[in-house]
């Protein structure tokens, strides 16, 4: 055996040794991983690689995605919003007050938006030509302000996020069920529940709005002043203020559209379920926050990305699905869920643990 190939041997064996080490740091490391799970799984779950089971997939993506995208950006000026699923709550029930085309008085004569808001023969907004539009809107600007309260509170105040946004995670899931005492509006116009149709398999208007801020997102990220205050904030907030970066207006904006972020989910989830839920909201903190988390986003702020994100929402939806054809019992899934989220924590200390090592 010559020098040479001593060397070429020497040369593979060191690049395998460091392969898992750069698969760890890898952004696309998630995305591997999803791939990996989705092959090794369809042997025993045939089903799950079926354009049904695929469309069907993708179109709990969408909303959870758009939302998580809201997330993201707190996060990365290491802040939490434990507020958006009452945010979607809220304005799922407040959307559909406007527009439903009809409303049974035995349910909602004792609800305070009815006979002024919410009537027998549907909302305010029913025949106007531009009325669902108008519902849109006002969901959004909803979000938006409960989103400026946030901020607000957190800047002014003083406030932790954490206890800002829980206080009004709570507040705003009980006017939820207050506003239309625990019940769903139903009776929704064709035109509204359009938005949330996935007959077009996986080509709908839930992907195209979605994508639309996604790619609207990173490019606040990456191309503008902006997303520098941003990641700024979150690396460091003193030495962003000594380095005047405007960290009141940034944050304030950020969890402004944080809100609004979860109204455009809002948005997706009611049209698609043909109804206003006082409820949507309650359930999906868990799945917004890990698959910002799992994607790669730091809970320590000053790091994420929106494609991370993306993977991060892919993982887990490809997770809970599976586990559901398998029948696995709802706790178990949860459970399951919570346990991922807490490895993608380790998994970011580990990463920058290394960071660190390598400097």
């Amino acid at each position: 055996m010559n020098i040479r190939e001593v060397l070429t041997r020497e040369t593979i064996r060191a690049r395998l040794g460091k392969l898992p080490r750069q698969l760890l740091m890898s952004e696309y490391f998630i995305l591997i991983l999803c791939i990996v799970v989705f092959v090794a799984l369809i042997p025993f779950i045939p089903v799950i690689a079926s354009a049904y089971n695929l469309s069907n997939l993708f179109s709990n993506i969408w909303p959870l995605y758009a939302v998580a995208i809201g997330q993201t950006l707190v996060l990365i000026i290491a802040g939490i919003d434990l507020s958006q699923g009452a945010i979607i709550s809220l304005t799922s029930v407040i959307g559909a007050s406007l527009i439903a085309t009809s409303a049974d008085p035995i349910l909602f004569s004792k609800s305070p938006i009815w006979g002024w808001l919410l009537f027998e023969n549907g909302g305010i907004l029913t025949n106007s030509s531009a009325g669902i539009l108008m519902a849109v809107i006002v969901m959004l600007l909803v979000g938006m302000l409960i989103g400026l309260i946030n901020g607000t509170a957190i800047v002014y105040a003083r406030i932790p996020a954490f206890m800002v946004t829980l206080v009004t995670q709570t507040f705003f899931a009980g006017l939820a069920i207050y506003y239309v005492k625990s019940e769903n509006i139903i009776n929704l116009p064709d035109g509204f529940t359009a938005i949330g149709d996935d007959s077009g398999g996986l080509i709908s208007y839930a992907l195209l709005i979605t994508l639309l801020l996604a790619i609207s997102s990173q490019f606040i990220l990456s191309r503008t002043m902006f997303g520098r205050w941003l990641y700024a904030t979150g690396t460091n907030l003193r030495a962003s203020i000594v380095s005047g970066v405007p960290t009141k207006k940034v944050i304030i904006l950020t969890y402004m559209f944080s809100g609004f972020c979860a109204a455009v989910a809002s948005v997706l989830y009611s049209a698609r379920m043909d109804m206003g839920r006082p409820t949507l909201g309650s359930s999906l903190l868990l799945d917004v926050i890990g698959g910002a988390v799992i994607g790669g986003s730091s809970l320590s702020g000053g790091k994420g990305k929106v494609l991370w994100t993306f993977f991060g929402v892919l993982f887990l939806s490809l997770l809970g699905n599976a586990l559901s054809l398998l029948n696995v019992p709802f706790f178990w899934i949860e459970i399951v869920k919570g346990s991922v989220i807490l490895l993608a924590a380790l998994l970011d200390v580990t990463r920058t643990h290394i960071l660190q090592r390598s400097i």
